[in-house]
């Protein structure tokens, strides 16, 4: 089926780019709609062409993509997508964004910077954009840099629902890997029904300009499974450096829950020579056959993401699907 009729009588009409059809198609299962038939290649040149093969007009349209490598060309793909979508004459354009791209780049440090992740959000508005659904933002900051709705969704509930199954009856602390993640640690310890918390200090070495050296952890870790929280992996060089801290402070177990496994070389290496037992994602980003390590768990976001949709599409409440959280 290749759209949903809604009571009053909107459609919805669900696309894909090319980044990670998968995910796509997994979200259309849990909504009981197929994604629309899309021509999109490259030219010789390297530049992207997209046409739909079926009437976009008046739909409620959900364009989902994953910024996977390379960022650059999928995202100018969702951008074309979104103007294909506009010219087509479409209602409403959601853009899925499991993964916001840029969202690390969210403020200047020094002067001459740009700000990334306003740039990205300033393109999706220009190219046609209604509103932005995401899961697992950077900083929360990133949702008012664009001009219209963004539904900001969390992991937590899939990934702790899944700690608290396979590590019940076992005292768990939950660790924050440095200080800018504590408040995202004591969601952690509230869902978790109020278990330690702790998170790794660091210090910089006067001596080496620009380093954050990790050293110490604060909390009670001795003989518990520590659970290092974080929204995303990339080169894991800081869970990793915070596994060996914790395992020497006397850890029973480090595991790992993070929502975003971007897992850029050499992460995957690290990963497996680290002193930690599993790493927990959900699958906002496709994992190439060659990184899934068996201590690597995927649980799948798509449940929630066609939730959202359907929430969406029936302009019901998206922040129920979050506890109200911002």
């Amino acid at each position: 089926m290749g759209s949903i009729v809604g009571k009053n009588r909107k459609t919805l009409m669900l696309f894909s780019g090319r980044a990670y059809p998968e995910l796509a198609e997994e979200i259309g299962d849990v909504l009981g709609v197929s994604p629309t038939e899309t021509d999109a290649y490259d030219f010789a040149s390297g530049e992207i062409f997209v046409r739909y093969k079926e009437s976009v007009r008046g739909s409620d349209a959900f364009v989902v993509q994953s910024p996977a490598p390379p960022i650059n060309k999928w995202f100018m793909e969702i951008l074309i997508m979104i103007d294909a979508l506009k010219r087509g004459s479409a209602k409403r354009i959601t853009v899925v964004l499991p993964c916001f791209p840029y969202a690390r780049q969210d403020k200047k440090h020094r002067g001459r910077e740009p700000i990334s992740a306003r740039l990205v959000a300033d393109l999706l508005k220009t190219a046609g954009a209604d509103r932005i659904l995401t899961v697992d933002l950077h900083t929360a900051q990133i949702q008012g840099f664009f001009d219209g709705p963004v539904d900001h969704l969390f992991a937590m509930d899939i990934l702790a629902s899944y700690v608290e199954s396979k590590y019940a009856g076992r005292p768990i602390t939950v660790v924050a890997p440095d200080s800018g993640r504590v408040r995202v640690a004591e969601r952690w310890t509230d869902r978790l029904g109020g278990c330690p918390l702790a998170f790794i200090h660091k210090t910089r070495d006067p001596l080496k300009p620009n380093q954050v050296v990790a050293n110490r952890v604060v909390g009670d870790v001795d003989g518990r499974v520590c659970l290092v929280v974080d929204d995303m992996i990339d080169t894991a060089t800081t869970i990793c450096r915070a596994a060996e801290i914790l395992a020497g402070s006397g850890a029973a177990d480090v595991i790992i829950a993070s929502t975003h496994g971007v897992l850029s070389d050499p992460a995957t290496e690290r990963l497996k020579n680290s002193r930690i037992s599993e790493v927990v994602l959900t699958n906002t980003l496709p994992l190439p056959p060659e990184k899934r390590l068996d201590k690597i768990t995927v649980l799948s976001i798509a449940p929630l993401l066609a939730r959202a949709i359907r929430e969406v599409f029936d302009d019901g409440s998206v922040t129920t699907l979050f506890g109200g959280l911002s």
